[in-house]
């Protein structure tokens, strides 16, 4: 075994511990309850002003968020990620919180639980470019399915329009100017339904392990309910006490090309394969790849086979790892932007969904295509799960989706 070696200390003959010590105790190991796809903050997307001016971010300024954690634990540590920023992400001082009420996208907390957290023994941190930090353990009890009010001061803001954020979050946050990183409620605060720079929250736990969600806008939970948290992990989380659900998805995202956000073959071993303590994967993605692809018979063959020789590759990159693969079926479109009137793309997605099916290449394949098509018109989502737009599902589709899953397997 390796010995680590302190040189250039005979001086003084003393030896200076760590500040913090971040190794799990024995039988218990870091698992990530809470994940967020760090992407670049499109213009639209940015903090409404003041708290953007210019080249300048956040500047003074208090960033009040709430996460929903899947696994518990009695020591929590968090992700910031600086992937996009094309600045130094000034990190002035943190602190966690349990929100008021136990609710999503509120500010206020409730009293007594505010703790700061620390970088390396220090209050502040800066995140370089394209780098995350993460933050020193903290003792900080949390209970299975409850949510997390992570709060952030950044003194002298990021000094570029380029800053990583997440902006399907589904949840509120809170901007205010000034520093109230500890305060019970921040009044007068700017409301904002986006994730900025909180990527990731860890807890430390015994025999806990992750399941990683790949997807798109149909995994971030688009036609979902605002504070709800009722996307289709969500929902399958509720299935699966013990198990780390984490939504790895955007909107807009492909597995081939750059969309909103990088390719799945581009972040994979980012999202999935760097997250902590996961074991296994579900990809549920596809479609846009078919959707934004010339509606011709030859563009659509070409962009079907890249495809599933993707899949190929991510299940091959992630059994590398010893992480099981569950591919899910492409939900049909018909009626949607995406439904071209020569069919072709109808039968690329087809083509998708009977190799994903019969191809053996995944550890097993979850068939949404079948729990929401309708009947009648299979080229179609049945009237109920269909939020409106013949792509999406409402509340009550996603729940279809997670009740579909077999929860034997990622147990």
């Amino acid at each position: 075994m390796r010995r680590r070696s302190f040189l250039g200390l005979a001086v003084t003959g003393a030896l200076t511990a760590p500040a913090v010590a971040h190794a799990a105790p024995p039988g218990e190991r870091w698992v990530h309850t809470w994940t967020s796809m760090p992407q670049l903050t499109e213009p639209h997307n940015m903090p409404p002003p003041p708290f953007t001016d210019g080249e300048l971010v956040m500047a003074g300024a208090t960033l009040r968020q709430t996460v929903r954690v899947t696994v518990g634990g009695k020591r929590l540590r968090l992700r910031f990620n600086n992937a996009f920023g094309g600045a130094v992400l000034p990190l002035t001082a943190v602190t966690v919180a349990l929100p008021a009420g136990g609710k999503a996208g509120v500010s206020a907390v409730q009293p007594g639980s505010v703790r700061r957290v620390t970088f390396n023994g220090r209050s502040s941190v800066d995140v370089r470019i394209g780098a995350l930090v993460v933050s020193d353990p903290l003792d900080f009890a949390l209970a299975p399915g409850t949510n997390l009010t992570v709060t952030a001061y950044l003194a002298r803001g990021q000094a570029s329009s380029s800053i990583t954020s997440h902006p399907g979050s589904r949840t509120t946050s809170y901007l205010l100017a000034g520093d109230h990183v500890t305060a019970a409620d921040l009044p007068g605060s700017t409301p904002t339904d986006h994730w900025y720079f909180l990527s990731g929250v860890e807890v430390l736990a015994r025999k806990a392990n992750g399941v990683v969600i790949i997807g798109d806008s149909l995994t971030d939970g688009r036609g979902s309910t605002t504070n709800g948290n009722d996307r289709w992990p969500d929902q399958l989380s509720e299935r699966l006490p013990g198990v780390a659900v984490l939504n790895q998805a955007a909107g807009g995202n492909r597995v081939l090309d750059d969309g909103l956000g990088p390719s799945v073959l581009a972040r994979l071993d980012r999202d999935l394969l760097a997250q902590s303590g996961v074991r296994k994967a579900i990809l549920f993605e596809g479609v846009n790849d078919i959707g934004t692809a010339e509606p011709t018979a030859a563009a659509q063959q070409a962009v079907a086979d890249d495809l599933i020789a993707a899949y190929q590759q991510i299940v091959d990159r992630a059994h590398a790892h010893d992480i099981e693969v569950f591919g899910a079926t492409l939900l049909p479109f018909g009626g949607h932007d995406y439904d071209d009137p020569g069919g072709h793309r109808e039968v690329a997605r087809q083509s998708v969904n009977r190799w994903l099916r019969t191809s053996g290449t995944f550890d097993a394949v979850f068939d949404f295509d079948a729990v929401v098509r309708d009947p009648a018109d299979p080229r179609r989502l049945h009237p109920v799960p269909d939020v409106g737009d013949h792509l999406h599902l409402n509340p009550a589709g996603y729940r279809m989706l997670a009740h579909a899953v077999p929860v034997k397997l990622l147990r």
